[in-house]
């Protein structure tokens, strides 16, 4: 079973909606029981950094979420939901990440841009055979909305990247965790055969 992570933030049944496109057997759910038996784990997220933590934490699902990360649980994280993985944000300094990945969610510097990036751009992947990319013709387009990007303290977590004023990080990869700034479930066909690369993952 899939498990939607619902802790009150991000666009859930969008989500399930992609998902229940190839698999009968995903929920958005807030049960921690659930949660601890599921094979998947999906983590999406929209809006500020500082309130996803503050939903996440008062949810009583981050510690269950964690301890399915560190067994090797596979978990995609959308959007905010990659953000949080980091340590950090200058969106919300007071407010502390999950630490899944070192590093710091910083704001976009895009002069001549509108910020936040907004819409349909190309992705360049770092990395070969990842297996969520599998299918995907070179520099597919995607669609963004954020402000912030994730700063890896190891770059070689990063999956993809997307240009927008700098090199911003659309996609990171370690283990059994993989997140998307990008809203996969808004992309179209491409992104629907991330969605479906990560149900069809073997995460070893």
């Amino acid at each position: 079973m899939i498990a939607i992570i619902d802790y009150g933030v991000g666009n859930l049944f969008s989500v399930e909606k992609a998902f229940s496109q190839y698999t009968d057997d995903v929920m958005v759910t807030d049960d921690r029981s659930l949660i601890e038996k599921a094979d998947k784990l999906v983590l999406p997220g929209v809006g500020d950094f500082g309130a996803c933590m503050d939903n996440f934490q008062a949810s009583g699902l981050c510690p269950a979420v964690m301890d399915r990360i560190a067994a090797g649980t596979p978990l995609f994280g959308i959007c905010v939901g990659l953000q949080i993985l980091f340590e950090g944000s200058e969106e919300s300094p007071d407010a502390k990440g999950l630490g899944v990945f070192k590093g710091k969610v910083r704001k976009i510097h895009a002069p001549g841009l509108k910020v936040p990036h907004m819409g349909w751009n190309s992705v360049e992947f770092a990395q070969d055979g990842l297996p969520f990319f599998e299918g995907l013709p070179a520099n597919p387009f995607f669609y963004f909305v954020h402000s912030y990007h994730a700063v890896p303290d190891d770059e070689s977590i990063i999956a993809a990247t997307v240009e927008y004023g700098e090199q911003l990080t659309a996609a990171v990869y370690k283990d059994n965790v993989m997140a998307t700034q990008f809203h996969p479930e808004k992309s179209g066909d491409v992104g629907l055969m991330v969605i479906k690369n990560f149900i069809d993952w073997k995460c070893d």
